[in-house]
């Protein structure tokens, strides 16, 4: 019968940049509740990007988070004006797509906002490849942050690093229990870890960092995968706009087509036009001056 065990890690103190996570994690964990052991082989060990980000020093002085976002942005995806505010739904540098770019304004020093990690995966292979070193033990680490989803209301976690890690389960080619062959099903099994995490670490708790367990058959070498994988290709991004931003560049598409189809059809009129009427002054001005005898238009080419 298979087991999921998941259980936070407590004890971890502020992060500051410079620190050593993997020094961190491995005290909380010898620390932890007598009812679970330290760290085993094949556990996930999943943690909030913002220690990660902290710990990188990524925090960077700004008034506001405005200006951080759209340094951030690569593409905005929706841009919705509310009560509140703004919010924006854009891509950011790593690839994400996710509000506000995943600019970070709670828990910083006043001033500041956070930055997500430059490259969260790299920041994954070098806290599972510590944390390896450290304990000798065959761990995977999964970076997590929050975001939202497109058909759904809430938010939940989801892997934006990953290290060690199957991050997606291809079930493709693989039967069900009723014998029907699987075509499209692949598992986000980084995404679905982040989630299960977020439920022991919580958001307002201040536990950043979980411990998942009885998942070892996703365990794997660190270099194999990585969270970017997620990430769909636009090729494949049926939902790539938000639907006034479609709308938007579908009019602005649809104007400039139209309104060149209209010239050339405007040109094309305009020189039969002019063509008719040039046939039919010089027929009379050959008639007055009695010099060019008439000319029969069905025979002009």
């Amino acid at each position: 019968m298979s087991r999921l065990h998941v259980f936070a890690l407590e004890g971890i103190g502020e992060i500051a940049a410079g620190d050593d996570l993997a020094s961190v994690i491995v005290q909380a964990a010898r620390a932890t509740d007598v009812r679970y052991s330290p760290l085993q082989d094949g556990d996930i060990v999943a943690v909030t990007s913002k220690i990660v980000s902290k710990a990188e020093g990524r925090a960077v002085a700004a008034e506001g988070r405005d200006d951080a976002i759209a340094a951030e942005t690569v593409r905005v995806v929706a841009s919705r004006e509310h009560a509140g505010g703004v919010t924006r739904i854009v891509e950011n540098r790593q690839g994400l797509v996710m509000a506000a770019a995943g600019v970070d304004a709670s828990n910083t020093a006043e001033g500041t906002v956070l930055l997500l990690p430059e490259d969260p995966d790299a920041s994954a292979r070098a806290l599972c490849a510590a944390l390896r070193a450290r304990t000798r033990l065959r761990l995977g680490v999964v970076i997590t942050d929050t975001a939202g989803r497109a058909w759904r209301e809430g938010q939940t976690d989801i892997a934006i690093g990953a290290a060690g890690v199957v991050v997606m389960d291809d079930l493709r080619g693989a039967t069900d229990a009723s014998g029907r062959r699987l075509d499209v099903t692949v598992a986000a099994v980084a995404d679905e870890i982040a989630a299960a995490a977020d439920l022991v670490k919580g958001k307002a708790n201040g536990i950043p960092v979980a411990v998942v367990r009885g998942l070892e058959r996703f365990v794997e070498d660190i270099g194999q995968s990585d969270a970017r994988a997620i990430q769909r290709p636009a090729a494949t991004d049926m939902f790539r706009l938000g639907t006034a931003e479609a709308h938007a560049e579908g009019y602005d598409e649809g104007f400039d087509a139209g309104f060149a189809e209209g010239k050339l059809a405007g040109f094309a009129d305009g020189q039969a036009a002019g063509f008719a009427e040039g046939i039919d002054a010089g027929r009379a001005e050959g008639r007055e001056r009695g010099d060019a005898p008439a000319v029969d238009p069905g025979t002009v080419s």
